[in-house]
């Protein structure tokens, strides 16, 4: 038992990160069912299918789960009721200001996260008095942080300069990536890509194909003029690109992405008009497997790598 075990009850220190349009209630449950953190990702749910989600997946789990909320959602409020209504323990934020919401979650005997990408934020969350943070690498898919710093990087420098524990984020998918990170002073993984592709995710099946077939370098860091996005090339990327190409601004980049576009692709399977979100890790990614069988592979390559390191240095 680590400092992330204990704090979140669970048996292995891995969350499964809420992403849009794969995190529901069949991708948490299992999660957690197989002894890690399951969480629900409330960023693609209005409140009514928030609160839904919550039900079915304590039908479905007896284990602790957690939803994650950005906090610039536009009914933040309505969100937060509901968590409070269904008594949700665990909660991990992103994406804006942890000191307006951190206190009244604590007050009720809320677990807090927040996720952060430099250690500006990494003390502003400690000093909201979150029980941990999320420290995300450039690596990760979706949202990024401006600092494009790497998770090798980013991990421990936050490490050095707060006391509260710390769980790595960012191009981590295997046994050997958790171990490095943990390695740097980590106290647990929080792994969204090789998850996404997971039969439980409720990302569509074309989606899941074109991640499977994808290769290094397919990925790109985009948009840093909204905020810093990583998706698949396609189609919609090139017409990003063109609008670079010629000499941009924010409305026409806003216009072009109008919304819609992360669930036409994700959830709808829109190869090329969709924003297909996903890490870097996404290369190493071969096959669409069970959470179960994910975790389990993960597992057991962590303990093998481990054990492998201890081998060569006896050697040294």
């Amino acid at each position: 038992m680590n400092k992330i075990t204990k704090l979140l009850g669970i048996k292995y220190p891995i969350i499964q990160a809420g992403m849009v349009w794969c995190s529901g209630w069949r991708l948490a449950s299992a999660a957690s069912n197989n002894g890690v953190l399951g969480v629900l990702g409330a960023g693609s749910m209005y409140p009514d299918v928030l609160r839904e989600h919550i039900q079915k997946c304590k039908k479905a789990t007896r284990h602790p789960f957690a939803v994650n909320i950005p906090l610039f959602y536009p009914q933040i409020d309505e969100l937060f009721e509901i968590l409070f209504q269904e008594k949700v323990k665990i909660v991990i934020t992103s994406g804006g200001n942890p000191s307006l919401y951190t206190q009244n979650m604590k007050n009720l005997g809320i677990k807090v996260l927040h996720v952060i990408a430099n250690t500006k934020f990494a003390k502003k969350a400690e000093d909201a008095g979150v029980d941990a943070v999320i420290a995300e690498g450039f690596e990760a898919g979706g949202h990024n942080g401006r600092d494009e710093m790497t998770t090798m990087c980013l991990v421990p420098t936050i490490v050095q300069n707060i006391n509260i524990p710390v769980v790595a984020a960012g191009g981590i998918a295997t046994g050997q990536s958790m171990l490095a990170a943990m390695s740097l002073g980590a106290d647990g993984v929080q792994i969204g890509s090789r998850f996404a592709i997971s039969r439980e995710s409720s990302a569509h099946e074309l989606f899941k194909s074109y991640v499977v077939n994808s290769k290094d370098g397919d990925t790109v860091l985009t948009l840093k003029e909204l905020a810093p996005v990583r998706m698949l090339k396609n189609d919609f990327y090139k017409q990003i690109l063109a609008l670079y190409q010629k000499g941009t601004n924010k409305e026409e980049l806003t216009n072009l992405l109008g919304r819609g576009r992360i669930k036409k692709g994700i959830f709808e399977g829109d190869l090329q008009e969709g924003n297909l979100e996903i890490g870097q890790v996404s290369a190493i990614i071969n096959s669409v497997e069970s959470v179960k069988d994910i975790i389990q592979n993960i597992v057991a390559d962590y303990q093998l790598t481990k054990s492998n390191l201890y081998s060569i240095n006896d050697k040294v």
